[in-house]
């Protein structure tokens, strides 16, 4: 089987969740450093236009979305499971929630000028400029709107209230009893929060969720071993994209295999992916693409948050 492969950087929350679950599930990965902002060739090779991070290389198959990304490692390594049995609508919708409305209120959070002063203000002017410039890019055209700093900071208490509420109410350790993705999903926000000690006491302040949130980081990250982006390119090269899942083909808009269509993000991060059209499942979209680089590839996503267009 190949190798699992994260393109990712380091201080991206989404690739902290996703490095958290490999960690829980005692995966070996390689990692390839991508830049924080754009241009991203070497990704773009891969991906065909998908600009977020963190995506999952296997072989020739590349996986768009930490959603999706949790749903491949499930098919990995059964156990330990991220959808526990009987919980999967739960977990599952909670993460879909956490990774859009507590993710937007930890981004306004960590986007004020006290906690930005912190985060970049070490770097050159130029290069600040240029990461918020790539930012403002990447959260414009899509359905999220950026939340104001005095409603983020408002609605905090009721969101941690909760949470502390629920924590210490559980019958187990975890959101949901024993760990699962939503664990993972809402950790990562937090994890954000805490970088810089402006927003750490927005965690910090609530006992049970700084007990809960040291339990999720206690799994680690797993074992992980460098790889090139020139490696991760010739390995797509070489490799035969993995069979189609065993699944009727199901759109219900009329999409057809084979047809030449775009797959694009709704929330942010919307660039489109151009390809052929190979499979519409329960859970994901598969497209098939050429790059002169990387070769044939098929570039998978949720079929949630994402749209097809006729190309």
């Amino acid at each position: 089987m190949s190798e699992l492969i994260l393109h990712h950087y380091e201080p991206s929350p989404f690739a902290k969740k996703a490095r958290l679950m490999l960690g829980y599930k005692q995966l070996s990965w390689r990692s390839v450093e991508i830049p924080r902002i754009m241009p991203k060739p070497d990704l773009m090779a891969l991906t065909g236009g998908y600009r977020k991070t963190p995506v999952l290389q296997v072989g020739a198959d590349i996986y768009c979305d930490t959603a999706l990304i949790a749903r491949r490692l499930e098919q990995e390594k059964a156990g330990p499971a991220l959808f526990p049995e009987g919980q999967e609508f739960n977990v599952a919708s909670f993460a879909l929630w956490v990774d859009s409305v507590i993710f937007q209120h930890s981004v306004t959070l960590v986007f004020q000028p006290e906690s930005m002063a912190v985060r970049i203000g070490q770097l050159p002017p130029a290069v600040q400029q240029a990461f918020l410039a790539d930012r403002a890019r990447l959260f414009s055209g899509g359905s999220t709107a950026r939340l104001p700093a005095e409603q983020a900071r408002s609605n905090w208490p009721v969101l941690m209230g909760r949470l502390q509420q629920q924590l210490e109410r559980s019958e187990g350790d975890f959101l949901f009893g024993e760990p699962s993705v939503a664990d993972f999903s809402l950790a990562h926000c937090l994890w954000f929060l805490k970088a810089t000690p402006v927003t750490a006491p927005l965690v910090d302040d609530y006992p049970e969720v700084a007990a809960w949130y040291g339990r999720v980081l206690g799994f680690g990250e797993g074992a992980c071993s460098p790889l090139s982006a020139a490696e991760a390119i010739e390995i797509a090269r070489s490799a035969t994209p993995a069979a189609l899942p065993a699944e009727d083909f199901v759109d219900p808009n009329g999409f057809t295999r084979g047809q030449n269509v775009l797959v694009a993000a709704t929330d942010y991060g919307v660039d489109p992916v151009e390809g052929e059209l190979l499979f519409a499942g329960r859970e994901e979209i598969i497209l098939r693409r050429e790059d002169e680089r990387a070769g044939l590839v098929h570039v998978h996503f949720p079929r949630l948050g994402f749209r097809i267009e006729a190309r």
